[in-house]
């Protein structure tokens, strides 16, 4: 589990295949004391399983299904991704939830200053905006960012200095795809509303009319 504040940048060193996946190594722009083998780490939002460790340089295995629905499918030496270490529950949750998992692609479709902030807005699939709202939560690249406007197709978010600085939604331009995780609520209440539907209520805890009367709640 994640937070969607970003640690730093880290910069692809090694692409290699592995399996049917392939092997990313990854230098980190910060100290990865305390560290280890095991752990998770976001790269660009997607968790990933830390397999080997030298100093600031880490490698992970990326699995076909994280290559087909992710931007690492198509990640290339020198390029620069957003780095987070798993969320320990001792730490203030500065973002909000964020699993890692990654809901689908969208790409930059444009960028405007206003003010000391830039607006970037972004184009998905309409399968992604029925679960945002405006004012709730999304993570572009692992990034944990406020939904500003909402379309159909589209939603805008606004970045501020210090997120432009130390993320790559910074200097990503139109036209370049971005991993997209959306609220994990949201799907959580779908799925459990589709569940209830065209069932009868059932009173939660063995809770019935009756009892609620015997206890005095209703008359």
């Amino acid at each position: 589990m994640f937070t969607g504040i970003i640690e730093g940048l880290g910069t692809v060193t090694a692409v290699r295949p592995s399996g049917a996946g392939r092997r990313l190594a990854i230098a980190a722009g910060f100290d990865l004391t305390g560290t280890k083998v095991g752990d998770s780490i976001a790269v660009s939002g997607a968790c990933l399983t830390a397999v080997a460790i030298a100093g600031r340089q880490f490698e992970v295995d990326v699995s076909p299904e994280t290559l087909a629905r992710t931007t690492l499918g198509s990640v290339r030496v020198g390029e620069r991704v957003n780095l987070e270490r798993a969320l320990r529950l001792s730490d203030r949750i500065d973002g909000h939830l964020v699993s890692g998992h990654t809901d689908g692609t969208g790409a930059i479709d444009s960028r405007a200053t206003i003010g000391n902030a830039v607006i970037v807005t972004v184009a998905v699939a309409e399968d992604l905006t029925r679960y945002m709202i405006i004012k709730g939560s999304v993570a572009v690249d692992g990034v944990s960012l406020t939904i500003n406007r909402l379309e159909t197709d589209r939603f805008a978010v606004s970045i501020i200095p210090h997120t432009a600085t130390l993320t790559t939604i910074g200097f990503k331009q139109k036209g370049e795809r971005v991993n997209i995780e959306v609220d994990m609520i949201g799907k959580y209440v779908e799925k459990f509303l589709a569940a209830q539907r065209g069932r009868p209520a059932t009173p939660p805890l063995g809770l019935s009319m009756e009892l609620l009367a015997k206890k005095g709640y209703i008359k």
